[in-house]
């Protein structure tokens, strides 16, 4: 990792892997808004301190998105072979979350694919993605973006959570109590 940041434009740059994330990330958003996400009128009770939290840190990704243009992988280095495989997990893991939410019923909380292992698999896979590229292309500024978006989801995923359950109700206060927040084995059910 070099301390100054390299800023060219090239074919084999970080953009390869940031633009197919983006049209996912979009593609998922309007799945979502067809389904009737939670998060539209429950917003206006949100603090302002909180929502401002929420939009900026979206906008991060945005910022990484732009970035990835000038920023060159380190292709047949360990950088590019140990932060490839991160990458496309998050990709995939971002795809597998967008079936998710399509095949989901409106008016029922996505619990199926990944959702079944996390609540949040969609930070999760993007925090991978983020990870994986600034490995690949050996980055610490990207590293950063990883790290700010990690943070702020830790943030935004609280009020996100308020929103579902008072959206969805005991549903999703059933999945809470079985489902990890962020990665890991499904919680047993109890048996009565």
């Amino acid at each position: 990792m070099s301390l100054i940041p390299e800023f060219e434009l090239g074919l084999w740059n970080a953009w390869i892997f940031m633009v197919p994330s983006l049209l996912l990330m979009l593609l998922c958003l309007l799945v979502m808004t067809k389904k009737g996400a939670p998060g539209g009128a429950e917003s206006s009770r949100v603090s302002k301190p909180t929502l401002l939290l929420g939009i900026i840190t979206k906008f991060y990704y945005f910022a990484a998105v732009i970035y990835s243009v000038f920023l060159p992988l380190k292709l047949w280095t360990i950088w590019f072979y140990v932060g490839l495989p991160i990458t496309l997990i998050g990709l995939v893991g971002s795809l597998v979350v967008l079936v998710s939410w399509a095949i989901t019923p409106a008016g029922e909380p996505v619990t199926r694919g990944l959702y079944r292992y996390s609540r949040h698999p969609m930070y999760v896979t993007m925090f991978l993605l983020l990870l994986g590229v600034s490995i690949a292309s050996a980055s610490w500024v990207f590293l950063l973006f990883s790290i700010i978006g990690g943070v702020g989801a830790v943030y935004f995923i609280k009020m996100e959570e308020a929103f579902t359950l008072g959206h969805y109700g005991t549903a999703y206060r059933e999945y809470m109590n079985r489902t990890p927040r962020w990665l890991g084995i499904p919680k047993s059910e109890k048996k009565e």
